[in-house]
């Protein structure tokens, strides 16, 4: 992590967000602007919460320990996003493991502040709500896809909510065949088995690999086998 120190940068972003409007926006706030490298923890899942994070730049992953020490996903995260909400109000351990899966910026306040001065500030505490029950919905339909749905449902939820249509660029980083295992135990499944899954798909011609990328070639045909479902 690595704290920015542009103040004007720092406050121009803070502006575009409205969270001037939010918190009564004073110069003097502790905000901090934290850059985080693709691939690098943000917050470590049962470590204590530091700050309250607004995500303003980039895209992360939320995952969640099981049973058997592996990590299951719950979903993707991109602007505008808080981070650390359900901790602050339970004061509770963070619950997820947050990843950056890009280059990322954070706009960081921290919690004791939080907890001191605005916890009866009724327009933070609206979108504190807001953003509570939103994950609420996303981590419930996480647990059906991972707990029902096919390995085949899952991995078009998992490329669907990983790369855009309107984007020309290879999905490379995600999907590196050094990554296959990890994303494999994301998915809740096995090595082999989504192996396989990826050979069926690239003989169906929905998608195709090259080397250690993954390109997606039949955009229709993977949103059915999706179901409608993503990660996010």
């Amino acid at each position: 992590m690595k704290l920015i120190q542009d103040k004007k940068f720092l406050y121009k972003t803070i502006e575009k967000y409205e969270l001037d409007e939010i918190f009564a926006f004073q110069k003097d706030l502790p905000w901090t602007l934290q850059s985080f490298k693709s691939q690098e923890i943000i917050l470590h899942e049962g470590r204590e919460l530091e700050s309250l994070l607004f995500l303003v730049e980039g895209k992360v992953k939320v995952t969640s320990s099981v049973a058997t020490g592996k990590s299951l996903l719950l979903r993707f995260v991109q602007p505008f996003s808080i981070i650390g909400d359900i901790e602050l109000v339970r004061d509770v351990p963070v619950q997820s493991q947050i990843k950056a899966v890009e280059e990322s910026l954070l706009i960081g306040l921290p919690r004791d502040y939080i907890k001191k001065h605005e916890m009866d500030n009724p327009k933070f505490l609206q979108i504190l709500l807001d953003h509570v029950t939103y994950k609420l919905q996303t981590c419930t339909t996480a647990s059906r896809v991972n707990s029902l749905a096919s390995v085949e449902n899952r991995f078009a939820s998992y490329l669907l909510s990983t790369h855009s249509a309107d984007s020309d660029q290879p999905f490379g980083l995600e999907l590196k065949t050094t990554n296959l295992q990890e994303i494999a135990g994301l998915l809740g499944t096995t090595y082999r088995h989504l192996n396989r899954v990826i050979q069926n798909l690239i003989q169906n011609e929905i998608i195709e690999k090259d080397k250690h990328l993954i390109q997606i070639q039949d955009w229709e045909q993977l949103e059915k086998m999706s179901n409608g479902i993503r990660y996010e």
